[in-house]
């Protein structure tokens, strides 16, 4: 899921303080300090590829592995292939496949759910978080959010020479037939489907009809259906003209120099987190480093150049935005700019979002 966009690198002499931190950490977690000392051969992170592989890299990974020296290798298998692996190798006793698992918010929680996650209460930088990066609906830190992000509705600015679509069911006009796009399993669709449809966002999700009608209004415009790097590339083979897609993908393919611009429309766009967690059952000196990475990836230095790279919001207060997208309507700054958003509760998405997915596949196979 998730490809290539300017970066921002920090500072050696700032490497050179997270490091310290890191040094401490030892005290700070209470463990050995013979244990802390036994590095690992190398990281394991499961990631999303393209542009949000890359700021990881940048904004996570290749400091920390300066500051540690410890090699941190990715592993792109999707969110939704590593998950039943890694509730397998728990539930077996057997060492799971990766260290440090970057999901979505919904299927972090279900794993805390299950019970295969770390405990993350005694990471240092926990300290003075947004309140958005506590995870909803459960004890303690299983698991901790590390930014958010919203499901713009981007577009072709040739397609609407006269500025931005008011409505997300311009992706409904027959004029754009084979030239709109969504994920293909309609993830961030469903909450503004179902105020476009002409239903009410608080009766997700007791009546979503209207979502339904909506999506098989869609289906009439034969949508293409991807993944993140999808979008990027359709719209620099100007293949579409329409996408509910992340924000940083459309981002992306404007820095690439293609004419394209997002919004939020009239009827609001989904918000949603993604987290970091730790499956259980690692050796105690992987465990201790695997902290250790997330506890950088939540330090001001990290969040400032990773979030920075993917143009999203980071849990980590009083940084800097991108200068591309201050004032932006997608990238919200304060509370107040959180309004324009609909925001499904996690453990309502935790409940239903896999039939959700099953109820668009139906409609768009149908």
């Amino acid at each position: 899921m998730r490809r290539t966009a300017p970066y921002l690198r920090l500072p050696r002499r700032r490497f050179l303080s997270g490091a310290a931190a890191v040094v401490a950490a030892p005290y700070v977690l209470r463990l050995p300090r013979a244990t802390a000392q036994e590095k690992p051969a190398e990281i394991i992170v499961r990631a999303w590829g393209g542009v949000w592989e890359e700021a990881l890299k940048t904004g996570v990974s290749d400091p920390f592995t300066e500051m540690t020296g410890i090699p941190v290798r990715h592993d792109l298998t999707e969110d939704n292939e590593i998950r039943p692996k890694i509730w397998a190798a728990v539930d077996q006793g057997r060492v799971p496949p990766i260290h440090v698992n970057w999901d979505t918010t919904t299927n972090a929680t279900k794993s805390a759910l299950r019970g295969v996650t770390e405990d993350l209460g005694d990471l240092p930088n926990l300290e003075g978080l947004l309140p958005l990066a506590k995870p909803a609906g459960l004890e303690g830190w299983p698991l901790v959010n590390v930014y958010s992000y919203a499901y713009v509705l981007a577009y072709s600015e040739k397609a609407f020479p006269e500025g931005a679509p008011e409505s997300w069911n311009a992706m409904l006009d027959p004029a754009f037939r084979k030239r709109v796009a969504m994920y293909d399993d309609g993830i961030g669709l469903f909450a503004p489907a179902q105020v476009a449809g002409g239903g009410r966002f608080e009766d997700i999700p007791d009546n979503m009809e209207p979502c339904w009608e909506f999506f098989r209004k869609l289906k009439a415009n034969e949508p293409l259906l991807g993944e993140d790097p999808d979008f990027t590339n359709w719209f620099q083979n100007d293949e579409i003209d329409l996408a509910c897609t992340i924000i940083s993908n459309a981002r992306e393919a404007k820095q690439n120099g293609i004419a394209v611009s997002w919004t939020v429309p009239k009827e609001g766009a989904t918000l949603d987190t993604d987290a970091l967690w730790i499956p259980k059952g690692l050796p105690e000196n992987e465990l201790y480093w695997a902290k250790q990475y997330v506890n950088f990836a939540l330090s001001a230095e990290a969040q400032q150049a990773w979030c920075n790279a993917l143009g999203l919001p980071p849990v980590r207060p009083g940084l800097e935005p991108p200068a591309d997208l201050v004032g932006d309507i997608a990238y919200p700054a304060s509370e107040a700019d959180l309004d324009r958003f609909l925001r499904i509760p996690t453990p309502v998405l935790v409940e239903h979002e896999s039939s959700w997915f099953e109820r668009v596949n139906e409609i768009m196979q149908g």
